[in-house]
């Protein structure tokens, strides 16, 4: 059986570091769960990435079990918002951040599987946040990106440039919300090596 790495095969999970560049995203499946706060205090956080991967895990084990198609557990994501923009930008103040966490699935995982595969986490570890995780359509479209490399609070700056250079230079404004996708485990590593995809949908300014 052929293990499928999603990474590899769609585009838009490829950037580069130093380069930003516009790629049209297409629709794609996510198990998501929302919540609010500092990710590096909030237990809220750590609470909503311990429900997500252990229904990824069991939905990639139904997959090959009942379907002989097995793919590799995609990366954590994020979707990052603020009610004041620079709060997320230049200030930084985590406290008013929102997110939404997210691991994305492939297109053949339907709601029978998903449901089944939350009743078992359920049953399994009653403690996690199983029941509040969905699996929803996310389509961004065209958008924006680059590849960061670095500390999380090091991506001001490579945000202003793509706010404030390339996206008008390229005629461009900002729409939807900022997508970030993990490449490495922030729990562990040098935090100056971590890899991270910077994401922002856009539309043509006319």
């Amino acid at each position: 059986m052929a293990k499928v790495d999603f990474k590899k095969t769609i585009d838009a999970y490829r950037a580069r570091k130093g380069r930003f560049d516009l790629v049209e995203v297409p629709a794609l499946s996510y198990l998501m769960v929302d919540g609010h706060g500092d990710p590096n205090t909030s237990p809220e956080f750590a609470t909503a990435v311990e429900a997500l991967f252990p229904l990824a895990y069991a939905l990639k084990f139904a997959s090959r079990n009942e379907l002989d198609r097995d793919y590799a557990v995609m990366p954590l994501e994020g979707l990052w918002w603020a009610e004041d923009h620079s709060a997320f930008t230049s200030a930084r103040d985590k406290s008013r951040w929102h997110w939404t966490l997210m691991v994305m699935q492939p297109d053949w995982i339907d709601q029978r599987m998903f449901a089944s595969a939350v009743e078992n986490v359920t049953k399994k570890h009653p403690d996690r946040r199983a029941g509040e995780v969905r699996l929803e359509t996310l389509h961004e479209g065209l958008c924006a990106q680059t590849l960061h490399v670095g500390s999380y609070d090091d991506e001001a700056p490579v945000l202003a440039q793509m706010h404030g250079e390339f996206l008008p230079a390229h005629g461009m404004r900002m729409t939807g919300t900022h997508h970030e996708i993990y490449f490495s485990d922030p729990r562990t590593g040098d935090p100056a090596k971590r890899r991270t995809l910077l994401r922002q949908p856009v539309r043509p300014l006319s």
